[in-house]
């Protein structure tokens, strides 16, 4: 029987628990934003970094901003189940949704302007698994750590002191690689021609729960035609839209896919750091392009290519960037979603899906 002359059980202990844990989830929250710590770099300070002079542009991705749809597929030749149990390196053919692109935040930007393209993918598997990537055809990045990528952006956006990329160069002596390539490296006459290179760290892990830690490349199959710097004029703000375009409609465009396998004490952690070429390589599979569609109504149009998006037999490395790059994509697609009147599209295409 139930002692009836008990007290009532209080509720104030409970109250008090419930209130510790909202306290702590809205404590979490704001440190997360950045409010308790002003001075933490926050996705939301890296993408407002990347904002032009004018501001952002209404509707558009905060960064590589112009671009292109595709779709295609993913031959896999099944030699990257050695690397990895992800479905997409079995034998087989895979549907891929992807983008050509100019790390530019202006859509309007001129192509000859650009110096830095891009590539990014989305492939699918029957099982429901998918691995979204997006990759540059830089070798490797300008800078090792996404606070120095933040105080770049700031430096170039520091107008007020003429010595300020002097001064961040000076604090961060990895960008002299990438200020030689960006003034040495051939400009080319397509999307078709180019490299385009994973830079951060992976880990693959194969069915017999073996780990390598990776980096990954896509080959182009066309033979590179290079551009004078008055040729480069001479092609128009919008040459590669209208080059890729064309191209495809006469034939399929193809790259192999080569992973990299790193070696003990490679900079698994420093995407600015190029691996020795003498790196173990594996040719995967080939993407093959069919289908080139404008970007308004295109299927990549509202494609979040999450580099975290990775598939069982894919993760993470202790690379931060991907990380980063997540967070920041976020920002910048909650951003553009809210603005999607602002985007040019078809109007029978209605309202964003």
């Amino acid at each position: 029987m139930p002692d009836k002359s008990a007290s009532p059980r209080s509720p104030f202990p409970a109250l008090i628990l419930i209130a510790v844990i909202v306290a702590a989830l809205v404590a979490a929250f704001a440190y997360t934003a950045g409010w308790l710590t002003p001075q933490r770099l926050t996705p939301a300070k890296i993408v407002g970094s990347l904002a032009p002079p004018g501001g952002a542009v209404p509707g558009f991705r905060r960064n590589h901003a112009k671009g292109i749809c595709f779709s295609g597929d993913f031959e896999s030749n099944g030699s990257g189940a050695a690397l990895s149990k992800a479905r997409m390196f079995m034998p087989g053919t895979f549907p891929v949704t992807g983008r050509f692109n100019l790390a530019t935040p202006d859509p309007k930007a001129s192509d000859a302007m650009a110096r830095v393209r891009g590539l990014s993918l989305r492939i699918l598997t029957p099982d429901g698994s998918e691995w979204r990537s997006a990759m540059i055809d830089a070798p490797f990045f300008p800078v090792a750590t996404p606070q120095a990528f933040y105080d770049l952006q700031r430096a170039l956006a520091n107008k007020n002191d003429p010595e300020a990329m002097q001064k961040f160069a000076a604090a961060h002596p990895e960008i002299a690689a990438f200020g030689a390539w960006a003034g040495s490296a051939p400009w080319t006459a397509s999307y078709a021609d180019e490299r385009y290179n994973s830079l951060n760290s992976f880990v693959f892990t194969n069915a017999d729960g073996q780990d390598q830690t990776v980096r990954w490349s896509f080959v182009p199959a066309a033979k590179p035609e290079t551009l004078t710097p008055d040729e480069l004029k001479q092609k128009g703000a919008n040459f590669l839209d209208a080059e890729i375009t064309q191209r495809v409609q006469s034939a399929p465009q193809r790259w192999a896919m080569v992973v990299t396998v790193a070696n003990p004490g490679d900079a698994t952690a420093d995407p600015s750091k190029a691996w020795p070429e003498d790196r173990h390589t594996v040719e995967v599979g080939t993407l093959v392009v069919k289908t080139i569609e404008p970007e308004p109504d295109g299927p990549c149009r509202d494609l979040n290519f999450d580099p975290t998006v990775l598939p069982s037999g894919m993760r993470v490395s202790d690379d931060p960037f991907p990380a980063a790059r997540s967070a920041a994509y976020s920002v910048s697609f909650n951003r553009r979603t809210a603005e999607d009147k602002d985007y040019p599209r078809t109007p029978s295409q209605g309202a964003r899906q």
